[in-house]
């Protein structure tokens, strides 16, 4: 179980890697390619600068004429041109969009422009107050694309941060899960050498004393204990492995845990569980070897709440697609922020607890059986 964990950690690790260099490889990339384009968008403002300059006009038809100029020489400023009272007579290089058909847009556009644009006013030398002509020069489509980059390195940055993560959290979960795995299969070795010294010691007082009824019935007693010992090994060896699975009647199961918690509860504890004979079969497929831990560790937590005094119960219902069993009790309760904690490794609320069952019980349902395990809020 061990090795493909740390294969996967190592995989990850590996691919967060390779994420982070590319990442950083097309920033590098795509800011080279914008440099030079913007490059060369301010040698296209200088040499139309100029042309402005050279090539004002001396008669009454320049301003089209250097329109046209303009149109012949640029290929990413935006431009607008316009006609003595600010209306709007041409535009070129405005992200594809034509002018004709979008007039009223383009004049809503420079009312924008007029207010952190100087233009460049241009008039007929022959006669300088009838013709007059500003020309707008608007941002380059280069600049306008790397507005939206600081944008794209966000997103880009946020996304290797996400997958970052995912991978120190995913390499935890599998470092857990080789120490959950390590630390049950050491205990159910070091429980096979007590439980086998226990069922030997039955055997002979059983041999010795086979008259003595009070033994007899102490020593099945201490038979079923050890039975339970025995299971508990059992599944402390299957964790880590893929659990088989067969249908298994849930009301015969409650009964059978409600049967031994019975003999084991304070007497001023009562249950209310379903009759199995009342109830129509509701199979499930389960480990059952797993799924009696879940039970018994839920039934022991609701006895430890209540104090020696109280009623646990059960009820089951089903839906499409899951079968509900709610175990309930009348203890003390828990505040609404532990309802999630309660399953976290680690996490207890009592002075001796480990914080272990509950986490098993969220492991054993989840992982291994497909389900869900909550707190009912």
């Amino acid at each position: 179980m061990s090795k493909p964990s740390k294969f996967y950690q190592r995989l990850m690790w590996q691919l967060g890697l390779l994420l982070a260099a590319m990442i950083v490889a097309g920033t590098i990339l795509y800011t080279n390619y914008t440099v030079d384009r913007l490059g060369k968008a301010e040698d296209e403002i200088s040499k139309l600068m100029g042309n402005v300059v050279k090539k004002l006009p001396e008669g009454n038809s320049y301003n089209f004429e250097l329109f046209l100029q303009l149109q012949e020489n640029n290929e990413n400023l935006g431009i607008i041109l316009t006609d003595g009272a600010y209306r709007v007579i041409d535009v070129m290089n405005w992200k594809d969009k034509e002018f004709e058909g979008n007039e009223e847009f383009f004049q809503n556009k420079l009312e924008e422009i007029k207010a952190y644009t100087t233009p460049i006013e241009v008039k007929s030398k022959n006669n300088p107050n009838m013709y007059i002509n500003y020309i707008y020069v608007y941002n380059s489509n280069v600049l306008e694309e790397l507005k939206w980059f600081p944008y794209l390195q966000f997103i880009l940055v946020s996304i290797f941060l996400i997958l970052a993560i995912w991978a120190v959290r995913s390499s935890k979960q599998a470092e857990q899960e080789r120490v959950w795995v390590g630390m049950a299969k050491e205990t159910a070795h070091q429980l096979g050498t007590p439980i086998s010294s226990l069922i030997g010691w039955i055997e002979n007082i059983r041999v010795m004393y086979p008259e003595d009824e009070t033994l007899e019935m102490f020593s099945d007693e201490m038979q079923k204990d050890i039975d339970m010992l025995s299971m508990v090994a059992n599944r402390f060896s299957k964790i880590g492995t893929i659990p088989e699975l067969s249908p298994i009647n849930v009301y015969d199961n409650l009964s059978y845990h409600l049967d031994y918690i019975q003999q084991r509860a304070p007497r001023k504890v009562t249950f209310d569980f379903p009759n199995t004979e009342e109830q129509k079969a509701i199979f499930i497929a389960i480990n059952e070897s797993l799924f009696n831990w879940v039970i018994e560790n839920l039934m022991k937590n609701a006895l430890d709440a209540m104090g020696g005094k109280g009623q646990i119960g059960a009820r089951v219902s089903t839906t499409d697609q899951y079968v509900h069993i709610d175990i309930w009790d009348t203890g003390k309760g828990m505040p609404r922020s532990n309802f999630k904690k309660v399953f976290q490794p680690g996490f207890s609320t009592k002075k001796r607890g480990w914080g272990l069952g509950l986490s098993l019980c969220k492991r054993i349902v989840e992982n291994y059986h497909n389900g869900k395990i909550f707190v009912i809020q």
